[in-house]
C-alpha cells in the first residue's frame, strides 16, 4: 500500500472519528453462519458455496458477503444483516443522498458539489465527506435511505459519518440501485456515481475487483478504519458487467489484525466469486 493511503488511514484513526468508541457492533451468533447461494445457473449456486466458504477457512477476523448476478440471477449471502462500521464506504451513500436530493429540487449540482465528489469518491477524500455530509444533515440523509429501502443503514451521530452502521443486505441495495433505472436515483445520478467509482486512484483499486477478467468493467469503493475494538475494519463494493454478467459484490470485514490482512480476505473471497461466474 502507499503512504498516501496510510497517511488517510492514520487520519481515520487518530482524528475525528475515533473519539466515538462505543459505536453498535455486531452481536455475537449463537451458530457459525454459513455461506448461502442460490441461482437459475444449474451447479453454480453450490460452486460459489463452496468456494466462497474455503476462501475464507482460514481466515480471522468476522466477514460478511453479499453477491448479485442478474443475469443468471445467482445470490450469495453470509452475516447479510450483521452491523459494521462504515469507514469510508459509507460514501456512496453521501453522493447518492446528494444527487436524490438534487433532483427532488430539481436542480444540478454547483461546481463546488461536483468538486467535492470527485474527491470524496476517487481519492476517499475525508475533508469533502464531511463538507457534504454536514450540508446534507440527518434529515436529508435519513430520508434518501428511507426512500431506498436500506433500513438496516444507521447513521453515524455527531457528523462521525465513518460510525454509520452498515450491513451486506443494505450495501447491496444501494448498489442494486445504482446499476439499474429505478424511480430512486435518475439515470443521470445513476451514470456520475458509476463514473466517479470506476475512476478511483490507482492505489485504492483494491478489493471486490481483485481477479476481474480484463474485459470486466469495474467500479468501486473501499473503506478502512482501525479502532481499539475488533481492530481493522476493512470494506469493499464493487459493480461488474462483461463476460455476460452484471453483478455486484459487498465484503464487509472486522477483526483483522492489519489493513492488509483484510484485504487479502476480501481479494480472496472476490478473486473465486470472479472465476466461478466467468466460467458459467
Amino acid at each position: 500500500m502507499t503512504r498516501g493511503i496510510f497517511r488517510h488511514t492514520k487520519w481515520i484513526a487518530a482524528g475525528a472519528l475515533a473519539a466515538c468508541v462505543a459505536a453498535a457492533t455486531p452481536a455475537a451468533a449463537a451458530t457459525t453462519p454459513t455461506v448461502s447461494c442460490t441461482s437459475a445457473k444449474a451447479g453454480l449456486a453450490d460452486k460459489l458455496k463452496r468456494d466462497i466458504t474455503s476462501a475464507l477457512a482460514n481466515r480471522s477476523g468476522t466477514v460478511a458477503v453479499g453477491l448479485y448476478d442478474r443475469t443468471t440471477k445467482t445470490t450469495c449471502t453470509l452475516r447479510s444483516s450483521a452491523a459494521y462500521d462504515s469507514a469510508s464506504v459509507v460514501k456512496v451513500t453521501v453522493l447518492a443522498t446528494l444527487l436524490w436530493d438534487a433532483k427532488k429540487h430539481n436542480r444540478y449540482l454547483t461546481d463546488t458539489e461536483n468538486t467535492l465528489a470527485k474527491a470524496m469518491i476517487t481519492k476517499s477524500d475525508n475533508d469533502a465527506t464531511s463538507k457534504l455530509w454536514r450540508q446534507l444533515g440527518l434529515t436529508k440523509i435519513k430520508g434518501f435511505l428511507s426512500a431506498a429501502g436500506m433500513t438496516q443503514t444507521k447513521p453515524g451521530a455527531n457528523n462521525y459519518w465513518g460510525l454509520t452502521q452498515i450491513t451486506v443486505t443494505d450495501e447491496q441495495k444501494l448498489l442494486k440501485l445504482v446499476t439499474a433505472t429505478n424511480t430512486v436515483l435518475s439515470d443521470n445520478a445513476r451514470a456520475y456515481i458509476l463514473k466517479l467509482m470506476g475512476q478511483v486512484i490507482s492505489s485504492q483499486r483494491w478489493g471486490t475487483p481483485y481477479g476481474a477478467g480484463s474485459g470486466i468493467a469495474w467500479h468501486v469503493k473501499n473503506g478502512w478504519l482501525q479502532r481499539s475494538t475488533h481492530g481493522w475494519r476493512v470494506h469493499s463494493v464493487g459493480t461488474f458487467t462483461g463476460g455476460g454478467h452484471d453483478y455486484m459484490i459487498t465484503v464487509l470485514t472486522h477483526g483483522n489484525s492489519t489493513m492488509n490482512y483484510g484485504i487479502t480476505t476480501i481479494q480472496g473471497v472476490s478473486k473465486v466469486i470472479h472465476r466461478d461466474l466467468a466460467a458459467s
